[in-house]
């Protein structure tokens, strides 16, 4: 991994955490739909960061999270989870040594594969947020709706931020 890459992915981190921190934190509609934007740093992170690299990155962001949102490691196992679905998914839809492709964005791997792959860890890590964080069975249902509510709403902004940035690969 080149320097320029690492330096756009930290800048890509603080931009993301600030703006999940001090914008979206209070946002929230009829609490039931809270997005998560940060998760798009997880999701763009190059193919070819070591697992255990992703892993390591994805506790570090999840408990600076947690510091912020006073959760007790809830966003940690959420971004964690996230990243196993990651790097699970990826291992099976991309073949990873013949890819010249630095990263999983919407312009370099399309819009239908970026969608699935956006929806799949959007919504483990929502699950798992919002599992742990109620984590009464009696409300089930309501945390259920929850995570599809904000999946779908944090898949939207992810999905747009991603076409404000979109650049299409050269072919």
């Amino acid at each position: 991994m080149n320097s320029r890459l690492v330096l756009i992915n930290i800048l890509r981190w603080f931009i993301l955490l600030f703006i999940q921190i001090l914008l979206l934190r209070n946002l929230s509609f009829y609490d039931l739909a809270t997005p998560f934007v940060y998760v798009l740093f997880l999701l763009l992170l190059p193919f070819s960061t070591p697992n255990l690299v992703l892993y390591l990155i994805a506790f570090g962001t999840g408990l600076t999270l947690d510091a912020f949102y006073d959760t007790l490691g809830v966003h940690t196992a959420a971004c964690v989870a996230l990243t196993f679905v990651r790097i699970t998914f990826i291992s099976i839809s991309v073949n990873r040594d013949g890819f010249d492709e630095p990263e999983p964005s919407l312009g370099n791997m399309g819009f239908k594969w970026f969608s699935l792959y956006a929806l799949l860890c959007i919504f483990s890590h929502h699950l798992v947020l919002f599992v742990l964080e109620s984590f009464k069975p009696a409300e089930l249902s309501y945390t259920l709706l929850r995570c599809l509510m904000s999946g779908a709403f944090t898949w939207l902004l992810i999905i747009l931020i991603e076409f404000l940035f979109y650049n299409r690969r050269q072919r």
